[in-house]
């Protein structure tokens, strides 16, 4: 129940703190709200201190000078009744009813001078030599309806302690009506013992009330809160109105910033006046005019560029074909020429296909650029095209003594995709892992969940640096340019790739570490015009450093046997050669033994497990680079925690217990 209650009570709380880290409108208007209660409640309370410490000391001064003076009018009134007796000759000791009658009396005159401001009480204590306490009375009278216990015990000691001494005591005075209703209010009673005109002594108290006192402070406390709500609210309005002045004037400017982003570059603010927002206003505008005209020539310019390479694309074609058909008649008759002109023609071909593939590249990219790229999709088994180009780049892989190996390619992945593209992504993707591999093993993984498919290539050699990543889909751009590629190259082949993928409505997505390696994946919808949610398994590998705890760079990548023996494919059942696992223990192709591996079903247990289904929100987009559906991509910790020691790249013969403490060992 409780919980229920506090999940109520967190929706409106979440969506008043949303708008208030969203609004600085709120946020200094709910300021000054607070500023300005604190202020009021402060001067609030200094005034009513102010206000409560003057009356008081004006009360209790008056109160203290009108006692005296009753104190001395009352002895006077003693001594003379006391002349009296004494010229009369009675001085025996007066009865019990001559003394209440004078006390009533005495009580009754003092008074009469003090209606509505204070009472008066006459005590009488008593003489029984067993009374203990001053509270012992044999006689009292009051005035009006105060009643006997306004009067504490202690202010009574402290009265007969110090005879002919003014006591006083901030107390309770209790009143008691005709009905016999009791009530109380502050007060202050002033007490002195005087000596009666019997040679007796006896107390009189004056009592002052602060009702009157009071009431004042009551009114005066009302009258600061109304004034103190008025003027919150006042500071309130006025924080508002100026700052809507300020806020609105950024707000239109943020709104036509956002539009000019969309692509409206007409769009500007309506300037008025001449201050400050008005000069922001006219900033602004000129800021949209400048971006307006440098946007439109260099749309213009990236015009004239597609069209130019589009058109010297196409005029090449002519010249290439006839140069390629003489070079050709002059490579078939190699064996007749001398050896010198024998290689130059085998050069000159050479040189020739690679200028054929770049000019292919630059005929795709412009169609790209004029969006003329046409998707022919049909539904295809991936595990097909990737088998097709890693049957393709064997030799490369034998060159650089790289294992290529399949994980996840026991269930069929089929999607409708255009096989010539998709099988184009794939061969850039192995031929730059098996270039930037360093030698090591290459694992190629299939995933297939929801309505998404995905093939990831993940190698480990170089890797990326912090901030390649971000640049390693845009045209012509190399992460070392000085490494010396087998494979040629224009430096155009992962920006087709992404186009490519983004003509199929999927996602290429790139990850990398220093020195730990770099992972590819492509993710493709299921059935073309398909929407990705969700992509199968998680960009970043789960054998990555930060996957396994580590910090720094790892030493270099070191395969722990080395047999003899021949590279091998097999399509079907158990792989002629035990597949390595990078940086563990297991089987290996050998330094210059690499080749194609092709894992099938019947491996079993070594199949690397199935890690956590992976989606967008996954990675983050860098601040340079695409987003997650584009093309780069990093890997956003605040999601994604370190489950300790993992598995190695692939699955071996090894329990998981070895391989988790062989990956946290062994850094590739």
């Amino acid at each position: 129940m409780f919980g229920l209650f506090a999940r109520q009570l967190r929706r409106p709380v979440n969506r008043v703190s949303a708008l208030y880290r969203r609004s600085i409108q709120l946020r200094v208007v709910a300021a000054t709200l607070l500023l300005s209660v604190a202020l009021v409640v402060v001067l609030g309370i200094v005034v009513m201190a102010q206000v409560r410490n003057g009356l008081l000391t004006a009360k209790e001064h008056a109160a203290q000078g009108q006692a005296r003076g009753g104190f001395t009018i009352a002895q006077q009134q003693s001594d003379q009744l006391a002349d009296t007796r004494a010229k009369s000759g009675n001085t025996g000791d007066p009865s019990p009813n001559e003394t209440g009658t004078w006390l009533t009396n005495q009580v009754a005159s003092l008074a009469s001078g003090g209606q509505g401001v204070y009472s008066v009480v006459g005590l009488v204590p008593s003489t029984d030599q067993n009374a203990v306490s001053s509270s012992a009375l044999s006689l009292a009278r009051v005035s009006g309806d105060v009643t006997l216990g306004s009067i504490s015990a202690r202010l009574q000691d402290d009265v007969r302690k110090e005879p002919g001494v003014p006591q006083q005591q901030t107390t309770v005075i209790h009143r008691k009506s005709s009905s016999g209703q009791v009530t109380s209010e502050r007060g202050l009673v002033i007490g002195e013992q005087l000596r009666g005109p019997q040679n007796t002594d006896y107390q009189l108290y004056f009592a002052f009330s602060f009702a009157q006192e009071d009431k004042t402070l009551g009114l005066v406390a009302g009258t600061l809160a109304t004034a103190g709500v008025f003027i919150v609210a006042l500071l309130g309005g006025i924080a508002w109105l100026v700052v809507r002045q300020v806020v609105t004037p950024v707000r239109m400017a943020a709104g036509i910033a956002e539009r000019l982003a969309d692509g409206h570059l007409e769009e500007r603010m309506k300037v008025t006046g001449t201050d400050d927002i008005a000069r922001l206003g006219e900033s602004f505008n000129r800021m949209g005019g400048a971006l307006q005209t440098q946007i439109r020539q260099l749309e213009e310019l990236s015009r004239v560029q597609r069209r130019f390479v589009s058109d010297v694309s196409h005029e090449l074609r002519t010249p290439l074909t006839t140069v390629r058909m003489a070079a050709d008649l002059i490579y078939d008759s190699r064996e007749d020429l001398d050896p010198m002109a024998a290689r130059s023609a085998e050069l000159l071909q050479g040189q020739l296909d690679r200028f054929e593939s770049l000019l292919a590249d630059l005929l795709e990219i412009s169609r790209f650029d004029a969006g003329a790229a046409i998707l022919d999709a049909e539904p295809v088994d991936l595990r097909d095209i990737v088998a097709r180009v890693v049957e393709s780049a064997d030799p490369l892989a034998r060159l650089k003594g790289s294992a290529v190996l399949l994980r996840g390619a026991e269930e069929p992945v089929v999607a409708e995709v255009d096989s010539r593209r998709i099988e184009r992504i794939m061969r850039n993707l192995v031929v730059n892992a098996l270039e930037h591999g360093e030698g090591r093993d290459l694992v190629i993984q299939f995933g297939s969940a929801g309505g998404a498919v995905a093939v990831g290539v993940r190698d480990y050699g170089i890797g990326l640096k912090p901030g390649e990543a971000s640049r390693v889909f845009h045209r012509f751009w190399r992460a070392d340019p000085s490494r010396v590629r087998t494979t040629g190259g224009t430096g155009l082949g992962l920006s087709i790739a992404v186009e490519d993928a983004h003509l199929h409505g999927g996602w290429l997505q790139a990850w990398g570490e220093p020195g730990g390696g770099s992972h590819f994946r492509l993710t493709l919808p299921r059935t073309r015009g398909g929407e990705i949610g969700r992509a199968p398994f998680r960009l970043e590998p789960e054998d990555s450093r930060y996957n396994r705890g580590l910090r720094a760079q790892g030493t270099p990548y070191q395969r722990a046997v080395r047999p003899s023996g021949a590279t091998a494919l097999t399509v079907t059942g158990e792989p002629t050669v035990i597949p390595e696992t990078p940086g563990g223990l297991g089987g290996g192709f050998g330094p210059g033994l690499g080749g194609v591996l092709s894992i099938g079903p019947g491996l079993g247990p070594r199949v690397l497990p199935k890690g956590p289904a992976a989606d967008p929100s996954d990675v983050r987009a860098a601040a340079a680079g695409y987003g997650a559906g584009g093309a780069h991509v990093v890997v956003d910790r605040a999601h994604h925690q370190p489950s300790g020691g993992a598995s190695g790249a692939t699955g071996s013969s090894s329990t998981g217990k070895t391989e988790g403490s062989q990956g946290g060992d062994q850094q590739d």
